[in-house]
């Protein structure tokens, strides 16, 4: 989640948000926060009409994992922050589930794949062989005029 999505839930400004963080930086590694590139920023916006505002500011967003959105409700420390907290917890593991079931979906879809690409080999090499039943047999050429044999 960007700093903006979580200022917003923990009704505050984004300003105050990341100087909270800066002045508990031990405690956001940067497997819980790290900053977006340009690109990455660009794309985000792009892509969500909600982060249109993103467009024009110079400073580069903060991205948060489940754990540094968590670790903000610490930070922060107020009765919004406690009900935001749990909020996000909340919507991280339905996240999660969500994410599980799609990749159980798309594991069963790569596997019919893979059955039907091993039954399109066997399907062909079939009509392969079914073509060359089709091809009528060369007669044997019977030869013109007296023949030598051997049989006097």
């Amino acid at each position: 989640m960007l700093d903006s999505d979580l200022a917003d839930i923990y009704n505050i400004k984004t300003k105050a948000l990341n100087q909270a963080v800066k002045r508990n930086k031990e405690r956001f590694p940067n497997d819980f926060m790290f900053r977006l590139t340009t690109e990455e920023k660009k794309e985000v916006v792009t892509n969500c009409d909600h982060l249109n505002n993103l467009k024009f500011t110079p400073t580069l967003p903060y991205a948060f994992t489940e754990h540094g959105a968590i670790m903000l409700a610490s930070v922060i420390n107020s009765p919004r922050a406690i009900e935001a907290s749990i909020f996000i917890v909340r919507v991280f593991v339905r996240m999660r589930e969500y994410l599980l079931i799609h990749k159980d979906i798309s594991n069963k879809i790569d596997e019919l794949e893979r059955r039907v690409a091993g039954h399109d080999k066997h399907i062909r090499a079939l009509f392969d062989a079914i073509r060359q039943l089709m091809i009528p047999p060369e007669k044997p050429r019977r030869r013109i005029g007296f023949h030598r044999s051997n049989g006097k």
